[in-house]
């Protein structure tokens, strides 16, 4: 019997949920076969959006050197070209799902992608690098308002079979994304400099806005609440703030070095702000408000524990790729395209490792995967930590790189399903969208842990032997960790698997 920790009419619930409510009742009074010859103008539309979206992290972590010497970021601060949009994302997607329902899915759909192309040219043109990190911070807003938009509009505006074809190519953004990411991001720093991998991103958003007001606006279905159309209720804008600016006290406090105020005022002040952000959303759901983390959806032990294997796993992948990237450029003296296409074999060999588990997934169940998800993950660290200034990359690098792959093509999709095992059908948008907000809440921490126990051993190098010093001891820590989180996961991850008609792949 599926866990409900909420009821179908709750208000809080996610754009998806709400969107595939409505889509139910049409199709019940004989609306769903006009909905179902729709053409594919709107998938197109939302896909090319989310596409550019996925792009950007990848393209800017293969263009951070470049980044970080262009605008002279002192070394411990680098990480946060990357952490901050990880953090606006992360912190503000629930948010983007709600405001979906309130707003429609259109009108928010097109609001974070005129915000999300903005901050690209403002990226772009940031003359330094307090500018960069703040643009930055906007395009992670554009984009927690966009994904979860742009996903309710999918499944409000296909049926049946197309439905599930819309879904299953929406899927394949992130594999997709993430190989042509790692390319793209060589080839436009080595050819037109770094600021080009934020300032594609304008023509592209442009002209993709364009067309989604005009094909969302006359085509789409609901999304949110409804296309064009706003729901009632409020945003949980207090949530919001002690919820993103403890986050952002914790990742400052964990990048500091030393144990000095600098690094204990930033960890006390997360304390407090996460706290308050705890009490607030209690109060808030035994007031029958609607609160941005309903606190009842922890009572699913399958969400809980699968949420934060997705939170580990993530943080653990982020934080290796970015120092992998860092020790290619730096180290071994790769430019950024060599990189990006030294770090294409890996990316493929994830992918793979999500195709194996959507095949065994059925069979094993999601437990085993994950064990040995986290297991091939530690094997990788440690194999990359045996690198040095003399290491070559097909020896030294690729191995290490291809079983962490592999281990997070079997982690990300096994601690999904884990997460929606339980879950009711009424509760499917809030169960993702917590699921997102905790990859990418993991990401952001993974991408400031493992560089700062690199910087306090390198002593804040970026490049020689000092950063393969702390390059070494930072992938320790990593494997570690995964090997530990290997443990974890064979003695509390529930075990699960998935319901007839469950996508499996990468989150």
């Amino acid at each position: 019997m599926p866990h409900h920790f909420g009821r179908a009419d709750d208000p809080g619930k996610g754009g998806r949920a709400i969107a595939l409510d409505l889509l139910e009742r049409r199709e019940r009074h004989g609306g769903a076969s006009g909905e179902g010859r729709r053409p594919w103008t709107a998938l197109v539309v939302l896909c090319v959006a989310q596409f550019m979206v996925i792009l950007d992290m990848t393209v800017t972590s293969i263009a951070l050197p470049s980044i970080g010497r262009s605008l002279g970021f002192a070394p411990a601060d680098l990480q946060w070209v990357v952490t901050s949009y990880l953090l606006a994302t992360g912190g503000l997607t629930l948010l983007g799902g709600r405001a979906a329902d309130l707003l429609g899915g259109r009108r928010t759909f097109s609001l974070g992608l005129a915000v999300f192309t903005l901050a690209s040219l403002a990226s772009g043109l940031a003359p330094g690098a307090a500018a960069l990190v703040a643009a930055r911070s906007v395009q992670g807003l554009g984009a927690a308002l966009l994904t979860p938009s742009a996903l309710g509009l999918i499944t409000a505006t296909y049926t049946g079979a197309r439905r599930a074809t819309a879904l299953s190519a929406w899927g394949a953004l992130a594999g997709g994304g993430l190989a042509t990411g790692v390319l793209l991001g060589g080839v436009l720093t080595s050819a037109l400099g770094w600021r080009s991998v934020f300032l594609i991103n304008v023509p592209v958003g442009v002209v993709a806005l364009a067309a989604a007001w005009h094909v969302l606006a006359t085509r789409a279905g609901s999304g949110g609440a409804r296309a064009g159309h706003g729901g009632t209720g409020r945003l949980d804008l207090r949530g919001t703030v002690l919820a993103v600016g403890g986050l952002a006290a914790l990742v400052y406090g964990i990048s500091r070095s030393g144990w000095g105020l600098g690094r204990t005022g930033p960890l006390a002040a997360a304390v407090v702000l996460l706290t308050a952000f705890a009490l607030a959303e209690y109060r808030a759901e035994r007031g029958g408000r609607s609160p941005l983390v309903p606190l009842r959806a922890f009572r699913s032990r399958s969400l809980t524990f699968g949420g934060l294997a997705l939170l580990a796993a993530t943080g653990t992948q982020v934080g290796v790729v970015l120092l992998s990237s860092l020790f290619l450029q730096g180290v071994l003296g790769a430019s950024a395209v060599r990189a990006g296409v030294e770090f294409l074999p890996p990316v493929i060999i994830t992918g793979l490792g999500a195709g194996l588990a959507a095949h065994l997934m059925g069979k094993a169940g999601s437990r085993v995967l994950a064990v040995a998800g986290f297991a091939l993950m530690a094997a990788g660290a440690f194999w990359l930590s045996r690198a040095t200034a003399g290491s070559g990359y097909w020896s030294g690098l690729l191995p290490g790189l291809a079983l962490l792959g592999a281990g997070s093509g079997l982690a990300f999709p096994s601690a999904q399903v884990t997460g929606l095992s339980k879950v009711g059908a009424e509760e499917s948008g809030l169960a993702s969208g917590l699921l997102t907000t905790m990859h990418e809440i993991g990401a952001a921490l993974g991408a400031a842990i493992f560089p700062a126990i690199a910087a306090g051993v390198s002593g804040f190098a970026l490049h020689g032997a000092g950063f393969a010093a702390g390059y070494r001891h930072a992938l320790l820590a990593a494997g570690a960790a995964a090997a530990a989180l290997a443990v974890l996961a064979a003695v509390a991850l529930p075990s699960a698997r998935p319901q007839p008609g469950t996508r499996v792949g990468m989150h």
